[in-house]
């Protein structure tokens, strides 16, 4: 156990578990994970080792008595009919039969309907009317002669969730931990590996969760294939469904006129649209019509009476094209149907998570540590749901007053819900006020750009706020934006053509004798380096288009001696890093640099510096034939500072040193990232260019 399991264990004993448990336990049972959870909760909430393998056997055996298999359940119902009874873990519905006045309910894998059910249990689980809920069911078996209905009764029936749940025992416990724990702990506790995901990439999963906690929050997200935008609404509560086709009927959705019971909007936290976007869709009117009434007003009709629900809506869907290509060409929701790609629906969305920044979820990202029961989560989010955290910034920030009341309530719904999750207790510090509403406001920011281009007639507002103690004004950038200045806002889109194949090279002439030297050189113009400057430059996390080359390349032209000042080159890929510098020395200085000296100083492992003076010994042969002389000094007296000192004349502060890059697929020789620095999404770190001397 790390000292992160050890502390949250300490702070939540009993709604703790060992994520990699579930997939151990999971089998061949097509169950969410807050079934698998809610199973390992009662057994396993420990951090004892044998306790644990104790439970994990009797989570497998409830499971292989219980869980109902689509392939074995004609031996199921002729086991409950042979021994009249059998405890059974399925996913049931519940419907009225109005000409038997009384409920009756369909077992999903065991495949029997018309099971009776009383009325009591109905009224204290309605989302069993609606859509399947997964439970713990007693079914008998009565032989009776009747056509209508089933010969299987139902004894008891428990929805597989938390019964209880101490609100105040939740905010307590969360006090135990700082910001940065507790935000690595949530990310665990949905199964992901927070040392693999970077600040912004955590605060996108934090998004997706406000669909719970929120009431009436709409969002979207549009990215690659692979990122696991619907693994939150499919896996992660029992209190939201996922809509797989991103299809669904007025009736279904809302209210249907014929009985007058309404739809998933009224039982669900969440309703969640899969593979929502795709051209070739085709969604109906009446749907698109009542759902843009519901999100802005959040009420509907359908001719016969207004009704009100307070379920969010999710919507997540693959892109087709490269953010690169929608910002030069067309725009971030080219991808909706066009029944969607319409100003008033997309105004309506308060977030826009941009699935592009998403790592696509690999193997070594999925959590093997402590964290909190799946259902247990769930239920605190849904607590909050009836508290407003809006005003939790409103004594430090003020927001622009161009900011339409869309785009206020907008920032204020996911503030609100960021704060929520991460400061259940209101206890946040200014900063970490700023860094969520500067995060929110990105969020909505991205709707707005997007919306000018669109439809002209929005008009460009300013995303800014003032901070009311010392009265600096701040603006809001969305990454998109500092990536593609010169595109971003422009309305001079460039449609996409293939390119023509090039024509083919005319025949070769036979030469003259004697011809004149041409007067004026056809030879490609020099690139002209920007001129070295002194000055803070700050890159964003998840921005692209950097590398070594970019960043000091101009400040090696003609160095003599260079000296990388760096506690952190210990590990393979820091080390790494060094070589890749020292490509650009050789690039800049030319292959046959003469007397080149670059020393390192950084400090030793702490697990023994065997390995680390190798990788640096490899990287001194390497550049040998090059005329560098590479040498280190592993310095134990706690050396902070990291810098590049190049001669006499620069001094560069780096804040992370060279360790800029997030996690990247380096052993693909086929992978961009690999290959070409500047395909790689970067750490937040500042760089400082200081003259010596100056």
């Amino acid at each position: 156990m790390n000292a992160l399991d050890i502390k949250v264990n300490a702070a939540f004993p009993g709604y703790t578990v060992r994520k990699d448990l579930v997939s151990r336990v999971r089998g061949n049972a097509a169950v969410p994970s807050y079934v698998l959870e809610f199973l390992l909760g009662q057994n396993c909430a420990t951090d004892d080792p044998e306790q644990i393998e104790e439970g994990i056997e009797r989570v497998r055996d409830i499971l292989a008595k219980h869980y109902v298999q689509r392939a074995e359940a004609g031996l199921i119902r002729s086991r409950i009919r042979e021994t009249s009874y059998q405890r059974v873990i399925d996913k049931v519905s519940v419907a009225l039969n109005e000409k038997r006045d009384c409920y009756e309910a369909t077992f999903e894998n065991l495949g029997i309907t018309h099971v009776l059910v009383d009325s009591s249990t109905v009224k204290s689980n309605e989302r069993l009317l609606v859509s399947g809920v997964w439970c713990i069911a007693d079914l008998s078996y009565v032989p009776n002669e009747a056509r209508d209905e089933s010969p299987f009764v139902l004894s008891s029936l428990k929805p597989i969730q938390m019964a209880w749940f101490d609100f105040d025992e939740y905010v307590e416990a969360r006090n135990q931990l700082t910001m940065d724990e507790w935000l690595d702990v949530i990310i665990r506790s949905i199964g992901l590996n927070p040392d693999e995901l970077g600040r912004r990439d955590k605060l996108f999963q934090l998004t997706r969760m406000v669909t719970y906690c929120e009431r009436n929050y709409n969002f979207i997200e549009l990215g690659p294939k692979g990122t696991g935008k619907s693994h939150v609404f499919s896996e992660f509560s029992p209190h939201g469904i996922l809509i797989s086709g991103g299809e669904v009927t007025p009736a279904k959705l809302f209210v249907n006129n014929s009985n007058g019971n309404i739809g998933l909007v009224g039982y669900w936290d969440c309703v969640a649209f899969d593979e929502f976007a795709g051209k070739n869709k085709r969604p109906k009117p009446d749907v698109v019509d009542i759902m843009k009434n519901y999100m802005a007003n959040k009420s509907f009709s359908r001719g016969i009476e207004t009704l009100s629900a307070e379920a969010s809506m999710a919507f997540v869907g693959n892109t087709s094209h490269d953010v690169g290509y929608m910002i030069r060409s067309t725009d971030l929701f080219e991808d909706l149907p066009d029944m969607y790609h319409d100003p008033a629906f997309i105004d309506r969305l308060h977030a826009y998570v941009p699935g592009w920044e998403m790592s696509i979820i690999r193997g070594d990202m999925f959590c093997t540590d402590f964290g909190l029961i799946v259902d247990y989560l769930a239920e605190a989010l849904r607590h909050l749901r009836t508290l407003d955290y809006a005003g939790g910034y409103d004594r430090w920030f003020r927001l622009s007053s161009t900011l339409s009341t869309r785009d206020k309530d907008g920032v204020n719904k996911t503030f609100s819900g960021l704060l929520k999750i991460l400061f259940p207790g209101r206890n946040q510090t200014k900063d970490e006020a700023r860094e969520l509403l500067e995060f929110a406001m990105e969020m909505r920011e991205r709707v707005k750009d997007q919306l000018y281009r669109i439809d002209e007639t929005f008009e460009r507002v300013e995303f800014s706020y003032r901070d009311l103690e010392t009265g600096v004004v701040r603006g809001v950038q969305t990454l998109e934006e500092v990536e593609w200045p010169g595109e971003y806002h422009s309305l001079d889109l460039v449609p996409w053509e293939p390119a023509e194949a090039p024509a083919p090279a005319p025949a070769a002439a036979t030469p003259k004798a004697a011809d004149p030297a041409p007067l004026v050189s056809t030879a490609e113009p020099a690139v002209e380096e920007p001129s070295l400057k002194e000055g803070l430059v700050s890159y964003r996390e998840n921005q692209r288009g950097v590398s070594y080359d970019s960043l000091f390349g101009p400040y090696f032209e003609g160095a003599k001696s260079v000296e990388i000042i760096d506690p952190y080159v210990r590990t393979f890929h820091q080390c790494r890093n060094v070589m890749e510098l020292m490509q650009v020395l050789i690039r800049r200085l030319g292959f046959i640099q003469t007397s080149l000296r670059v020393h390192l100083v950084t400090a030793p492992d702490m697990y023994g510096t065997e390995k680390q003076e190798d990788y640096l010994r490899q990287i001194a042969d390497a550049v040998k034939p090059m005329n560098i002389d590479f040498t280190w000094k592993l310095d134990d007296t706690g050396i902070h500072a990291r810098h590049l000192r190049i001669d006499d004349r620069w001094d560069i502060l780096l804040d992370r040193g060279l360790d800029i890059w997030q996690k990247f697929d380096s052993g693909n020789a086929f992978s961009l990232e690999s290959q070409l620095p500047e395909m790689r999404r970067v750490k937040q770190f500042e760089v400082t260019y200081m003259k010596v001397g100056a």
